[in-house]
């Protein structure tokens, strides 16, 4: 298993990162209203929660410090089985996104682009291999809100820019080549919690990009909800109470290895019951995991065909 954890503490950042600070300040009123900031401080909470740990599975020394700046104490919404689940799957994801983006790198994958990066700080925490280009695209308030909060902490990765760009438009992939992005180059590519919120044909933009910004060796990491679990009573409850946030999970897959296979990538759902880690955590939930609750979602990766 590789190490994957390494924090930092603040300093001033590598004057070699020309493109790690926005032009846009932080918010006056230190608060993210946006639907998928909402997710992005979800997320923090599971984090913070899991510093408390005597052996955490994620290491991010950020993540209460943006949830104070935001001044944010909401949970998910609902009470259901599925939200009480969350923190802790919230943390099982980012593990398993951790060590595929480090072995993506040590393979070669010396770019790594965060599509919706949100409050994303890997680059920042993990131990990355020599050399490692992140790139982080993201809407500029995001961006700002994000340095904001992290007060010049320095990159374990060799270089970290931002691409202040709308993930969802067409304008971001402009924002990543002018950011040194190399198409010639392997990159490995996350959507983490991107790409089921957003429209299909949106979907279908975003990945179409993704490819053909890709050279052989490339990788993509993405977790896919299965539309074959959604309406199911583990699922459904907390759907419903989503939507009155203004939040959907609108893309979703049955069968996710067709779906990336016809757009040119050879994926692999993960067989998450395989992975230690993810059975030791989730073993308090297992009375409330049937078949379609298990397999409710797909955290799946994969990589350019040839």
């Amino acid at each position: 298993m590789p190490d994957i954890t390494r924090p930092q503490s603040s300093s001033a950042p590598d004057s070699s990162l020309p493109h790690s600070t926005p032009t846009d300040r932080a918010p006056r009123d230190g608060t993210l209203t946006d639907r998928l900031s909402r997710v992005a401080l979800w997320t923090a909470a599971a984090h913070a929660a899991e510093s408390h740990r005597d052996t955490p599975y994620v290491l991010d020394p950020w993540a209460a410090d943006f949830l104070r700046t935001a001044g944010f104490t909401e949970g998910p919404p609902g009470d259901g089985p599925l939200q009480r689940l969350l923190p802790d799957w919230a943390v099982v994801r980012t593990r398993f996104f951790d060590e595929h983006l480090v072995d993506a790198a040590r393979s070669g994958c010396r770019q790594v682009v965060l599509l919706g990066a949100g409050l994303d700080t890997r680059a920042l925490r993990l131990n990355w291999p020599t050399g490692v280009h992140v790139f982080e695209v993201e809407d500029r308030s995001v961006l700002a809100f994000k340095e904001h909060v992290l007060n010049w902490s320095p990159p374990t990765c060799g270089r970290r820019s931002l691409v202040g760009a709308d993930p969802t438009s067409g304008s971001w992939a402009d924002g990543l080549l002018a950011a040194g992005f190399d198409p010639r180059r392997p990159t490995a590519w996350l959507g983490e919690t991107l790409l089921y919120h957003l429209p299909p044909h949106v979907v279908e933009t975003v990945v179409a990009t993704m490819t053909e910004l890709s050279a052989p060796g490339s990788t993509f990491g993405a977790e896919c909800v299965n539309s074959e679990s959604v309406s199911s009573s583990f699922v459904a409850p907390f759907l419903d109470a989503l939507s009155a946030t203004g939040i959907a999970w609108q893309w979703q897959l049955a069968e996710p290895q067709e779906w990336w296979a016809e757009r040119g990538w050879e994926a692999r759902p993960a067989d998450l019951l395989t992975l230690p880690y993810v059975v030791q955590r989730l073993s308090p939930y297992l009375p409330l995991l049937t078949e379609a609750a298990a397999k409710c979602v797909f955290l799946t990766t994969g990589t350019l065909r040839s």
